[in-house]
């Protein structure tokens, strides 16, 4: 799969689904139950114990019924050895230009952390297939919509805050995708083996990111 078919992908989903300190173990039937639902990108996170041998194993079970990422990349190297595993785009919680250069190059979708406008746009021009506005919580989604303004040409994905109270909202404001950690993938949901309650969240998260469409 292609940078080009990554991004179509995780435009038309609309969610990034964050594995963070998800159980290794139980990442496949996590995976399938998302996918289930109708979330097909499901981002690990680097900072999860067994991130690099999740990303493989996710890999190799769904092949291309789902883009496998990694989030909380810190460094080029850690881009490196995400690719290596099986990475098909690579989230930051920040604004490394490296890491985006790196990604463009290697033809992998890059999604890079900004909250402040000249951030954001320094992202976009440095080759970013999307920005990440983290966090976006304390904003809301005003924020998204008065940056978008003077920046339309950026596709923003609001990450850290996102909930079923407001998704509609960021998706109505403008943001290409939401990306949802522990109120889609509750770990403790996971350790529990509740696929079904993940799998009911994702179907409401989707459901939301279409309401938010057909007001924009």
């Amino acid at each position: 799969m292609n940078r080009d078919e990554v991004v179509a992908r995780t435009r038309s989903t609309g969610i990034i689904a964050i594995m963070r300190h998800t159980e290794a173990t139980r990442a496949i039937e996590t995976a399938e139950a998302l996918l289930g639902a109708g979330v097909e990108i499901v981002e690990v996170t680097m900072n999860t114990a067994g991130a690099l041998g999740m990303i493989a194993a996710l890999g190799k079970h769904f092949g291309d019924r789902i883009v496998v990422g990694a989030g909380t990349v810190m460094s080029v190297d850690a881009a490196r050895e995400a690719v290596d595993a099986g990475a098909q785009i690579l989230v930051s919680p920040h604004l490394d230009v490296d890491i985006v250069v790196y990604a463009v190059e290697s033809g992998i979708a890059v999604v890079p952390g900004a909250f402040t406008p000249t951030e954001i746009f320094r992202g976009w021009s440095a080759g970013a297939s999307f920005v990440k506005v983290f966090p976006a919580g304390p904003v809301g989604p005003r924020y998204i919509k008065d940056v978008l303004a003077p920046l339309n040409q950026v596709s923003l994905i609001p990450t850290g805050g996102v909930n079923l109270d407001n998704a509609a909202e960021f998706i109505r404001a403008g943001a290409a995708a939401l990306g949802l950690g522990s109120a889609l993938v509750d770990p403790k949901l996971v350790g529990e083996g509740k696929y079904e309650q993940i799998a009911t969240a994702a179907r409401g998260f989707r459901a939301a990111v279409q309401v938010g469409r057909a007001k924009q």
